[in-house]
């Protein structure tokens, strides 16, 4: 099994903030995570003030497009962001939601980007990133099998590889939306690697991701789930993320160690010593002819006869006298 890629997304928990954003970095990276991703969002070339909230969770902007505008870095800052994660040791990852959020990408250096859901049928979006990019990681959303199958081969056929995401676009998502049986619909049907990208606010959809087969996990980081913004309920705490990492771990470990079940010859020491002799459970006399009824099971195997061929000693007499608890063998039976 390939090492799983940790992702812990971001996106809008710093609430504007360029100084909160960078303490997300060093507070994720202590937390063992591999990449943290980004969305960035340059609100003129993005939005407009047409764009309606789909919730109006908001207290301090009238509009979407304000939202937006409050939410955005400079280029200058993106670069110090992107070299924060390098001195960190963690990689840097982001969604572009426009050409020019492209071009900043393109201007940082970055080969690797991540398409989010609502821009799968931006083909005008594709083919700039297809100009400078080697890696996409797709998020399905809501996305059918055929959609991605396009968006794919769309970067396939420009030698660019790739990685799919299920997603469900609810926030937060509910158990019976996760969609895990996704994860082995999508790996029947793309020859790449495969992701959840979960919005549930539990660790649990990302345990039970790669343990069927999932290679990447995305979720959303906070600090709290009680801070303002519009992802902190869908998000993992850093105490949640701890516990996540150190179950993905443990489970990629023992993937990647397979046991052979067809041989137990290592266990042959532990099997006699917890393994079964036949004694008797009362005082028999010498020709008392063994029933079912005359005979317990006791540690350890060796002792007497195995427990397991009982059979063998029904209907025999005994040629001495056993006492309450001695153990039997086919030599103590005519």
């Amino acid at each position: 099994m390939k090492k799983v890629e940790i992702i812990a997304e971001i996106a809008q928990a710093h609430d504007g903030s360029i100084g909160i954003l960078h303490s997300y970095i060093d507070a994720l990276a202590k937390r063992g995570i591999d990449t943290i991703k980004f969305q960035m969002h340059i609100a003129e070339a993005e939005s407009s003030d047409k764009e309606p909230f789909r919730i109006n969770f908001s207290y301090e902007d009238n509009t979407r497009y304000d939202y937006w505008h409050r939410m955005g870095f400079s280029l200058e800052q993106w670069k110090g962001i992107k070299q924060h994660c390098q001195e960190a040791g963690v990689g840097f990852l982001c969604s572009p939601f426009s050409i020019k959020a492209c071009e900043w990408l393109k201007e940082l250096g970055e080969t690797r980007v991540k398409i989010a859901s609502g821009e799968i049928d931006n083909k005008l979006m594709h083919d700039y990133i297809a100009t400078f990019a080697k890696e996409v990681l797709i998020s399905s959303g809501m996305s059918t099998i055929k959609d991605l199958k396009i968006c794919e081969e769309h970067y396939l056929s420009k030698g660019i590889s790739t990685s799919v995401f299920q997603c469900t676009t609810a926030y937060p998502t509910p158990a019976e939306q996760v969609g895990l049986n996704a994860i082995e619909q999508m790996r029947n049907n793309f020859d790449c690697p495969i992701g959840l990208s979960d919005h549930s606010g539990e660790i649990y959809p990302s345990l039970a991701a790669i343990a069927l087969g999932a290679t990447k996990l995305e979720f959303h980081a906070v600090f709290d789930k009680d801070m303002f913004g519009p992802d902190a309920s869908s998000s993992l705490s850093l105490n949640q993320i701890e516990t996540l990492v150190e179950g993905v771990r443990f489970i990629q470990k023992a993937h990647a160690n397979p046991i052979d079940k067809t041989n137990a010859v290592k266990y042959d020491e532990l099997k006699a010593m917890f393994g079964k002799s036949l004694a008797v459970r009362k005082d028999l006399p010498i020709g008392h002819v063994i029933s079912v009824s005359d005979l317990e099971s006791k540690k350890p195997a060796g002792e007497g006869h195995p427990a397991s061929n009982y059979e063998d000693l029904l209907g025999k007499k005994i040629i001495k006298p056993l006492k309450k608890y001695n153990f039997i063998n086919l030599s103590d039976c005519e």
